[in-house]
């Protein structure tokens, strides 16, 4: 029994290291007509998925484009400016994530994303034991438990990234209407006094010397 209790606290901390190894978000600049190709070499059977945000630059869009093995297009958009999407590895082999910018004409685009690789499904040979389908199964609930804890710590950042978005945007949006604002009162304020100005000349008695 301490010796299964050990190895259910090992796995326990395995996982959860695993999940602070995979959680870890990357930000790359991509720049006009350019585009950015990251690789990750995944089993087959493993659970992958891929998160992004365009942070910044232009209208906060980028094409995205996700293939596996022999080129196989697992996923592609064009204009997202998020996107999560999470896929079962087909087979063995180097899958590759893209973000394109060609669309842009001058504006380089910052993108926020992250690659969470699962551990490899491992099953022991032949019939396993009681104890030994028992710890099997924990191992599975385990793993599960922590792709769903990465998953929250992702919705996190994800919210963190949106929440600077929007107060960026709404900062500069107030910072162009107190100047709008300043430069409308300046013009009412000469209008004015251009206004008196040219009725007080208007109504001038002129004086024949």
């Amino acid at each position: 029994m301490p010796t299964m209790l050990g190895k259910i606290i090992f796995t326990l901390t395995s996982l959860l290291l695993l999940a602070a190894q995979f959680g870890e978000a990357f930000i790359v600049s991509v720049d006009a007509h350019n585009e950015e190709c990251f690789f990750e070499n995944v089993e087959g059977g493993t659970k992958f998925g891929v998160t992004f945000e365009v942070i910044d630059g232009g209208f906060l869009d980028v094409d995205i484009k996700i293939t596996g093995p022999d080129n196989i297009v697992l996923h592609e958009s064009e204009k997202e400016s998020s996107g999560k999407y999470t896929f079962a590895a087909p087979a063995k082999g180097i899958y590759t994530i893209c973000f394109n910018n060609e669309r842009s004409s001058m504006t380089p685009k910052l993108v926020m994303f992250s690659i969470d690789v699962g551990e490899t499904p491992q099953r022991a040979p032949g019939a396993p034991g009681e104890e030994e389908a028992g710890h099997t199964k924990l191992e599975d609930m385990i793993r599960e438990l922590s792709g769903t804890l990465t998953s929250v710590k992702h919705e996190q950042e994800y919210m963190h990234v949106r929440d600077k978005i929007h107060r960026s945007v709404n900062e500069s949006t107030n910072s162009r209407v107190v100047l709008w604002s300043t430069f409308e009162a300046l013009v009412l304020v000469l209008m004015t006094v251009g206004q008196v100005y040219y009725l007080k000349r208007f109504f001038e008695v002129k004086r024949v010397v």
